[in-house]
């Protein structure tokens, strides 16, 4: 409860006028960490809603901020590229003049998506708090404070109080610019403590995969030459093509960055010479039709990104992807289709 707290507090500057509003679903970490707890403790109004982010129309949230005056604003990266979609011409037909504060959770933002929300919908003044936490660690770990300089996808450093860094298999740092494992070195107060009848499991997740007392995230991060924290993704959402290991978040970026892309999910197809090759599940902008024309166009800029060792084995448009209701895109479910084997359970997911 302190740890919500102090965070929302401090992260979001919240001050006795506030009107904060977190779209997480209180039945996620989010959602009860900071739509219910931190936001009771600090004595903060805090907005609730329930509905989908484009009903009736795409501007569904910017017109509740618009209509209650919400000043510190709180959502998932998908949501952004979703709304990006159908343009900016809806946040724009809206009063966002309240706003003070934005802020993303959940996953890694795209630079293009931080761009877009920054400018549509902050108006080129409203800090974004780009926070890495987990469900684990109990509140915000990395994240800017609204006087720290941005940089668009960048989580910044981490909090006062917490110790992180990125680490080899053998726990050593590894060079500048360079992903490796994201790990916390010292201990927090809201740390997990033990997992429920497995405490065995627990010391073995998250402790004793790599030498040296380290909490292993699981997540796959590098440093820039400011020590701003860079998040790509999770450290088993990894493509091994051709001996090269590229990260998911890697190569959705890099179709995000696309005019016509709006989402991307991206897994590995198995491919009898390179190991895996990419599968790309992409929702278009509107305006845009799927053409064979369009397939090339989006290979040849994938490649130009990310270099040739992003081989593009399929592409497949779509109208929706499988997502929880914190927003994440469940490439299991999409694997598991691709491979022809049990989704697992899936009635939490938002779309299926």
């Amino acid at each position: 409860m302190v740890a919500t707290a102090t965070t929302l507090q401090t992260v979001f500057d919240i001050h006795d006028d506030d009107v904060w509003w977190c779209t997480a679903d209180v039945g996620w970490i989010t959602g009860h960490s900071y739509c219910v707890y931190a936001p009771l403790l600090t004595g903060t109004t805090s907005l609730i809603y329930e509905g989908a982010p484009d009903y009736p129309e795409p501007d569904a949230l910017w017109r509740v901020v618009e209509r209650n005056a919400v000043t510190k604003f709180y959502t998932a990266p998908t949501t952004i590229r979703h709304l990006m979609r159908f343009g900016e011409k809806w946040p724009h037909g809206c009063d966002l003049s309240s706003l003070k504060i934005l802020g993303t959770v959940g996953e890694p933002i795209n630079p293009e998506a931080w761009v877009w929300y920054y400018e549509h919908v902050g108006r080129l003044r409203c800090p974004i708090m780009d926070t890495w936490w987990q469900t684990e660690t109990g509140c915000f770990m990395i994240s800017p404070l609204p006087v720290s300089a941005l940089k668009p996808g960048s989580a910044t450093k981490p909090l006062p109080g917490i110790e992180a860094d990125v680490v080899d298999l053998n726990g050593k740092p590894v060079p500048l610019g360079r992903g490796g494992l994201l790990v916390i070195t010292t201990p927090w107060p809201s740390m997990l403590r033990t997992l429920y009848n497995n405490p065995e499991r627990y010391k073995k997740t998250y402790w004793e995969q790599i030498p040296g007392g380290l909490y292993v995230s699981g997540d796959i991060a590098r440093k820039d030459e400011d020590g701003y924290f860079w998040i790509q993704g999770r450290a088993d959402d990894v493509l091994k093509i051709a001996g090269h290991r590229i990260g998911t978040s890697e190569i959705e970026s890099a179709f995000v960055s696309h005019r016509a892309v709006s989402e991307a999910a991206v897994i590995g197809k198995l491919d009898p010479i390179r190991g895996e090759v990419i599968k790309a599940f992409i929702i278009l902008k509107e305006g845009y039709a799927d053409t064979p024309e369009l397939i090339n166009e989006l290979k040849k800029h994938v490649r130009h990104e990310l270099g040739p060792i992003a081989v593009i084995g399929e592409i497949v448009f779509t109208a929706t992807l499988p997502k929880t209701r914190s927003g994440k895109i469940m490439r299991r479910v999409l694997k598991a289709r691709e491979l022809g084997i049990d989704e697992g359970d899936v009635s939490t997911l938002i779309e299926t």
